[in-house]
């Protein structure tokens, strides 16, 4: 008899659009791949916005969600070297992209991530190329495990990959988020001077319980301004971008001369826009941030177990209770929302 398994799917794309709990056969791993018990998913904003809109991608229906997950090794097919049944690991967001510049060119930049272009993994089991995984962490769970593909990864990448942060670096996050949360934690285990925008005190208390040393109420306060102050005038070292639009140009405004600027989110818009007399004065580099590849998620990993970094989890639902998980994604958690298999 075969053995089936549960998974979560979307059968088109809409706000809204219904999330399906179906059945149907464990897969069966091919030449070089890996069947993986997933024990956890963790949910970003790209997930509501592919629900949603696609994203101009290729989907194929019935579509599974989300690119983020951890499990363990169930069995191997013939070929497999990297991975042992019993091996817990997680997921990569972009499959194949292994180091150096990725996958693509001008005319088509990369973009064939899970979740996706791929399908993805909220699912009980799924089979994929060995490559297409690293190893998880050994100090967290399989939940805290699921965050690192997408959201750690993105931060680690701005920040240490490419942003090479060093102690006493002045570091500014927006909001708090996955990614942000992160940005915060990685700039200050590296001695980084971590500053937080939000809206609420709450938050920002919260945030400064995890390390950040400046919290600005965007609320309450023109945020340039207190960045401003809380500088001297110098301005920030390294912004993450998280909203997008025309909050870019705020950036530009907050941003130290020969500082960076790592444009990573899309909240305010898919089209960002400033004034160009700081772009030219003070020559910041702007670099876009499109998650990262494996050997750079390999580097994480092992600082998350070197540092004891705990990723921020708001919320841990039950595999049943998905859809709640994407209206609790949909009002904003503080860190990450998990699915529990």
């Amino acid at each position: 008899m075969t053995k089936t398994m549960k998974r979560w799917t979307l059968d088109t794309i809409a706000v809204g659009a219904p999330l399906n709990l179906t059945e149907t056969a464990i897969p069966s791993p091919a030449r070089g791949e890996v069947l993986v018990r997933v024990k956890a998913v963790s949910l970003n904003y790209r997930d509501k916005l592919v629900r949603e809109t696609g994203m101009g991608l290729p989907i194929q229906f019935p579509f599974v969600p989300a690119s983020d997950m951890a499990g363990v090794i169930e069995a191997v097919g013939d070929g497999v070297t990297r991975f042992s049944a019993g091996d817990p690991v997680i997921s990569t967001f972009h499959p194949g992209w292994i180091d150096g510049k990725p996958l693509g060119d001008a005319r088509t930049p990369p973009y064939k991530t899970l979740g996706g272009f791929y399908p993805g993994v909220l699912s009980e089991y799924i089979a994929m190329p060995e490559d297409w995984f690293v190893s998880a962490p050994t100090s967290l769970d399989y939940a805290e495990a699921s965050t690192l593909p997408c959201a750690g990864l993105t931060a680690w990448f701005a920040l240490v990959e490419r942003g090479k942060i060093k102690p006493g670096d002045s570091v500014l996050v927006q909001g708090t988020g996955g990614v942000a949360l992160f940005g915060l934690q990685i700039a200050a285990a590296q001695g980084a001077e971590v500053f937080v925008t939000s809206s609420g005190q709450e938050k920002l208390e919260r945030a400064r319980a995890l390390g950040a040393r400046h919290g600005i109420d965007r609320s309450k306060s023109d945020w340039v301004e207190e960045a401003y102050r809380l500088t001297n005038d110098r301005g920030i070292d390294h912004i993450i971008e998280i909203a997008g639009g025309p909050n870019f140009g705020q950036s530009l405004k907050a941003v130290a001369p020969h500082g960076r600027i790592s444009v990573i989110g899309v909240l305010e818009g898919f089209d960002i826009s400033g004034p160009v007399a700081p772009l030219l004065l003070k020559s910041p580099t702007v670099q876009g941030i499109g998650v990262g590849h494996r050997r750079s998620l390999e580097d994480f990993v092992r600082a998350v177990d070197g540092i004891g970094l705990k990723p921020v989890i708001d919320h841990r639902y039950a595999l049943d209770k998905v859809p709640a998980a994407f209206d609790h994604l949909d009002r904003g958690p503080f860190g990450k929302i998990v699915i529990e298999l």
